[in-house]
């Protein structure tokens, strides 16, 4: 299992109702189910990936995140995971909302563009970056939204939420121990967020 899947399975309570928006094909919520006694619904818009995480027992469901997240209720889940797929939303801040008003709390997991890894590949080479965290080539690429974590520090601020946990990431998704400023040295993060006074384990 990638290791960011890891840091973020640490951030769900045991036994939770789990909502894994772009679940691939259903890793993390076959961990969360086996280790942390968590029922969960899967969410992916590639029928491939559905098909893999119905091969594992993984309940799944083929919804487009942007378009469709209102088929599901008001606190109809306790925690909402968005791993690594923030930044290929069309609009990261109705998508927010949206994960705000299916469960009191959330997961979020983003690559770190002002890595600094990233900032010398922009601005010795002039390329868009390629790495771990950032693999594909910008014409290829899902992500339509690179942010910093000084981004989403503001992403959250203008979103109304409270950042309750964060850990940060290297480049293959460990918990990091970098001694500085995160926005520079960190190649990501993980979050765990929630509404304004529902409070936290």
């Amino acid at each position: 299992m990638r290791a960011d899947l890891r840091v973020i399975g640490t951030m769900v309570d045991q036994g939770a109702r789990v909502l894994d928006l772009g679940c691939g094909n259903g890793e993390l919520l076959l961990h969360l189910a086996r280790e942390r006694g968590c029922r969960g619904v899967g969410v992916d818009v590639d029928p491939d990936q559905v098909v893999a995480a119905i091969g594992r027992g993984v309940s799944v469901v083929e919804l487009d995140i942007d378009d469709q997240l209102s088929e599901f209720g008001d606190d109809s889940f306790d925690v909402v995971v968005l791993s690594q797929t923030l930044q290929a939303t069309r609009r990261p801040d109705e998508t927010i909302a949206e994960m705000m008003r299916i469960a009191p709390c959330a997961v979020v997991s983003v690559p770190n563009f002002g890595w600094w890894r990233h900032r010398l590949e922009l601005g010795l080479r002039g390329r868009m970056p390629v790495s771990k965290a950032l693999p594909n080539p910008w014409y290829s690429t899902p992500n339509i939204h690179l942010a910093t974590l000084s981004d989403m520090a503001d992403l959250f601020v203008a979103a109304g939420v409270e950042v309750r946990r964060q850990v940060l990431l290297t480049h293959d998704g460990h918990p990091s121990s970098v001694r500085g400023p995160a926005n520079l040295l960190a190649a990501g993060s993980a979050y765990l967020v929630g509404r304004p006074g529902t409070g936290t384990d």
